[in-house]
């Protein structure tokens, strides 16, 4: 319930959508109405607050540097309509066995010497086998040795095998809600909304953070992306990590024909992940090759501070360091490097 306020105004006031922007109620979540009228802010002024909320949480302003590498590629029995991984999808995609532990370190020192900070493992299962948390234990182990973070996507996860990531030494856990509730049916049935949550809780409850995020553009009405940023601003911790991808259609999917999502509604919704979870690293992930460097630019001045770096995303294509360095010194923004911010030259 937002707070009367009739101390100030009358019981009859309706209030604005600027009223409603700015009140968050006493227990410190949103409501999808606040977060609506976060929407339709004036564009500038959205820009203003999200950039004020960004200098006070992130001073520095660095951005960090994560490279994504699949190490289980294929052959996923999931039906998320956007993923060319689904083995029931004709896409190019082919199915590969889980990665050899030397071909995942070798990766995670290129990744390393190009400067990345992080270091996340994805592998197309709905959910590992106990067999398969032993040998990505063993990948974690090694990349932590390397000196970089670490996260892993693999699905669903028990209890035990949250706790047996953890002790391995996994920093973060992705996993996704990709959407609101109400139009996740629209896009998955082979998993429940639920299922994500539980996930999300058993990771909470083995003591790592969470990197939790989705995709906007798969054609849901602003206020079902809306009910999707409260959702993740008011998970109990809102997650550190926040990657919002921008669908990529991918040929042979049943979103192969998604008109693309307005640019300027994309860095609205980067500016409000950035309000409603002011100190998470808001990550820009796939689909930034399309949005193109003016779009991205927008993007980290309404508080994106992290992207995904490489060429290659899972199975989406990502620019390339170099241009990614580029746009970044262009923009006279740092990199986030072992904790210290340092100047891109």
């Amino acid at each position: 319930m937002l707070d009367a306020q009739t101390t100030e105004k009358p019981l009859t006031h309706v209030k604005s959508k600027a009223d409603l922007h700015r009140e968050v109620n006493a227990s410190g979540s949103w409501t999808v109405a606040q977060i609506e009228a976060l929407f339709h802010l004036p564009f500038n002024d959205l820009l203003s607050q999200a950039q004020t909320v960004h200098r006070t949480n992130f001073p520095e302003g660095d951005v960090e540097l994560a490279t994504l590498l699949s190490i289980k590629t294929g052959g996923c029995p999931e039906d998320c309509s956007y993923c060319p991984q689904a083995a029931r999808y004709d896409t190019d995609v082919q199915a590969t066995k889980l990665m050899e532990l030397d071909d995942v370190l070798e990766a995670a020192r290129a990744a390393k010497a190009a400067g990345s900070n992080r270091f996340c493992m994805g592998a197309a299962w709905r959910e590992p086998k106990d067999r398969d948390i032993e040998k990505v234990t063993a990948m974690i182990k090694g990349v932590k040795a390397l000196g970089l973070e670490t996260c892993a996507t693999l699905g669903m996860l028990e209890v035990d095998q949250a706790v047996a990531l953890q002790e391995a030494g996994l920093d973060f856990y992705n996993h996704n809600l990709d959407t609101s509730e109400d139009f996740y049916r629209s896009v998955i049935s082979t998993r429940g909304y639920q299922d994500r949550l539980d996930t999300l809780s058993n990771v909470r409850a083995a003591g790592m953070s969470v990197c939790c995020g989705g995709i906007v553009g798969m054609g849901e009405s602003r206020e079902q992306r809306a009910a999707f940023l409260a959702r993740l601003a008011n998970l109990s911790p809102y997650p550190e990590s926040v990657p919002i991808n921008h669908l990529v259609p991918v040929a042979g999917t049943p979103l192969a024909d998604q008109k693309p999502m307005d640019p300027l509604e994309f860095v609205r919704t980067i500016a409000i992940a950035r309000i409603t979870m002011p100190s998470a690293r808001v990550r820009l992930s796939a689909g930034r090759q399309e949005l193109g460097r003016a779009v991205q630019a927008m993007c980290f001045l309404a508080g994106a501070n992290s992207i995904f770096y490489g060429e290659q995303l899972l199975t989406t294509g990502n620019p390339e360091a170099e241009e990614d360095r580029a746009l970044l010194a262009e923009l006279g923004l740092k990199t986030k490097q072992s904790c210290k911010a340092e100047v891109l030259i």
